[in-house]
């Protein structure tokens, strides 16, 4: 009996120091629990039905089911508009903003690591449009092509591609990279999307927009990405080179599978964080 209570004291002292003074158990790890060796499976998203413009998470413990949503032609053309801006900035020399489409503020919460009494995360990721399924293999094999080409020509190639967004992407995703977690040590925006894939990314402009998203995470050494799900790692990693030089490594790629579209810009009627997409 004395044994067993010796027991009982030890494991109620770890516990207690475990935990934080809200007296809620604190996360012991920078995420090494979601590894399986080199890789990993997000286990809180189901993508079975993604090509029926449906994904599955588990939100705050609970499965649920989201239909996919186009953002508005509002914000393709805002989006747009602003990368050819950008190229143009560049092809004449000029220095591009940092405010735009391509650095989203993505925020997360859910998962306290051990360096942190928050759940809550703010990042900046570099933001892209995604190719249509029947598209994808077709631009995978143009940027393969030309990314030995000037940066002139391969400039030109992009903003062909953006001047023609509505027929070569996905305007249900957005996606990006995580390009600093490693199996010993997770960014917060990883670790929060393993365990709560909810992400909400803003931009800094005028206009502006809010995107409620479902985040899904892929692996590119993952044995069990189906076809689709390799074509968006190669195509997310060679969109990422081609514009900012050769890496020697494929990172995890991110869709943001959008749910529901407002518009945030200031001083008009149907912007101050107004729902556009039903």
């Amino acid at each position: 009996m004395k044994i067993f209570n010796f027991f009982i004291g030890v494991l109620m002292m770890i516990f207690f120091v475990s935990c934080t003074t809200d007296g809620k158990v604190r996360d012991k790890q920078f995420g090494e629990n979601f590894w399986d060796g080199e890789t990993f499976t997000q286990k809180t998203v189901n993508a079975s039905k993604l090509d029926d413009d449906i994904i599955r998470a588990k939100i705050d413990g609970v499965w649920q089911e989201f239909h996919l949503k186009k953002v508005p032609k509002e914000f393709v053309e805002w989006n747009v508009q602003r990368r050819i801006e950008t190229i143009e900035k560049i092809t004449k020399g000029e220095m591009p903003g940092l405010d735009g489409p391509h650095n989203g503020i993505v925020a997360t919460y859910g998962y306290r690591r051990k360096d942190s009494d928050f759940r809550l995360n703010n990042a900046i990721k570099g933001m892209g449009f995604l190719p249509k399924r029947d598209k994808i293999k077709e631009v995978i094999k143009t940027l393969k092509e030309t990314k030995e080409e000037n940066f002139m020509k391969k400039l030109e190639i992009l903003k062909n591609y953006y001047e023609n967004a509505d027929s070569v992407f996905d305007m249900t995703k957005q996606v990006s990279l995580e390009l600093y977690t490693t199996p010993k040590r997770g960014t917060q925006t990883f670790l929060n999307q393993m365990t709560n894939p909810a992400s909400v990314i803003v931009f800094m402009d005028i206009p502006t927009f809010k995107l409620k998203t479902i985040a899904y995470l892929l692996h590119p050494k993952n044995p069990n990405l189906n076809d689709y799900e390799k074509d968006v790692v190669e195509y997310v990693n060679l969109i990422h080179s081609y514009f900012h030089g050769e890496f020697s490594t494929e990172f995890i790629a991110v869709i943001y599978n959008v749910v529901e579209v407002y518009n945030s810009s200031p001083g008009v009627k149907e912007g101050m964080g107004t729902r556009i997409v039903p």
